[in-house]
């Protein structure tokens, strides 16, 4: 059994910072392959499609830097919750335990398998969390059609 204590949140919050750099890494990589594909279009005598080419760069690069931009805000946001503290309730930084799932209240990643357990990563704007809230140990939350009990809030 996978222990409740802060050093297992700590890992997790180690867990998810991990994934979001690497995201980070990866949206960084492709919107530079899209800038370069974009600048290395070569103009040809259909100019048509020299431009299109051209335009079709630009516009990746710029999903890959909108979706760079939301994944540094994210990042920031999971800098800034507060895992060396136990929680008493639903906040940013809370874990919950069910009997199936853990909950863990910081940043929305979904569910995830870390070290065998289900950890559902959520965002404390996310619905689910909001619905979380006021929820103690002893409670009932149906998740997925299913109803888990909290053992423990940490």
């Amino acid at each position: 059994m996978i222990p409740m204590d802060l050093t297992y949140k700590a890992s997790l919050k180690r867990w998810a910072l991990d994934l979001l750099s690497q995201r980070v890494a990866t949206a960084n990589e492709a919107m530079q392959s899209a800038q370069e594909a974009a600048n290395s279009e070569e103009k040809s005598s259909a100019g048509d499609k020299y431009e299109t080419g051209r335009a079709m760069g630009h516009l990746q690069k710029d999903m890959y830097a909108r979706q760079l931009a939301e994944l540094m805000r994210e990042l920031a946001a999971l800098h800034a919750v507060n895992v060396g503290e136990p929680c008493f309730g639903v906040r940013a930084g809370a874990l919950l335990r069910t009997d199936a799932v853990d909950f863990f209240i910081g940043i929305g990643l979904g569910k995830q398998t870390i070290d065998g357990r289900v950890v559902v990563f959520l965002s404390p704007q996310a619905p689910l969390a909001q619905a979380l809230q006021g929820k103690k140990t002893g409670d009932t939350v149906i998740f997925q059609r299913e109803t888990l009990t909290i053992q423990a809030i940490f």
